[in-house]
């Protein structure tokens, strides 16, 4: 943890992640396979942070990275992949929009990090993160297409490719704003916090899940219109 913040945030961003974690169970069905992955892959980069793994001076870029490529492969191949199609096709979409409401808390948070210089204004919704508009507006497409049943197919696909980009563009200036070799935003206060417990469960574990939700929705609702 980070000694100057205040336990309120470190404890709010842990319920973030557990959150993020059980409404994607509900949306799996319950599948204790899907939730033994995020659970192993929760616990190691937890402990990984914990000792200092991602605080070492002048850390080596992979390092650092190594904190969700693994989990962004995984997400690529289950989403591509025949052997998953099951799986996939499973999972419960009207859920899968409901969790992006859990982009609200995490910009609350991320704008308390900011508030105590951990992280950069560009990665706040006062800089160039425009994410939280994703999460406001989850409950409202939630309603309209799956209970209402009124949102036609186009609009919430429309929706989810529009809100998967609000998501690159924070994973971009993130990344771009981490103190290694190649950061080109924040060179005045970095991002520092997201290489610290828990925060590191942003990239390795909140970011991954919002990303594979999106994912399924697109291929699922593309999949339809072929049909």
């Amino acid at each position: 943890m980070i000694e100057q913040l205040p336990l309120y945030l470190n404890l709010a961003f842990i319920l973030v992640t557990l959150t993020t974690i059980g409404i994607f169970y509900a949306a799996t069905n319950k599948n204790k396979i899907a939730l033994g992955v995020v659970l192993f892959w929760l616990v190691l980069q937890g402990v990984l942070s914990y000792v200092g793994f991602y605080t070492v001076e002048n850390i080596h870029p992979l390092r650092m990275v190594s904190a969700f490529i693994p989990m962004l492969l995984l997400i690529v191949f289950v989403v591509l992949s025949k052997r998953t199609r099951s799986f996939i096709d499973s999972l419960d979409l009207g859920i899968l929009t409901i969790l992006h409401t859990i982009r609200i808390p995490v910009e609350l948070v991320l704008y308390g990090l900011f508030v105590y210089q951990t992280i950069p204004e560009i990665m706040t919704f006062e800089g160039r993160n425009y994410d939280i508009m994703a999460g406001v507006t989850a409950p409202i497409i939630y309603y309209a297409a799956f209970y209402k049943k009124q949102l036609s197919k186009d609009l919430l696909l429309a929706w989810n490719f529009i809100s998967t980009f609000l998501l690159l563009n924070i994973i971009v200036y993130a990344v771009l704003s981490l103190e290694l070799p190649f950061q080109q935003f924040g060179l005045d206060q970095p991002n520092r916090t997201i290489r610290y417990f828990p925060f590191i469960w942003l990239p390795s574990i909140v970011v991954p899940i919002v990303l594979f939700a999106h994912l399924v929705t697109i291929k699922r609702l593309i999949k339809k219109e072929e049909a």
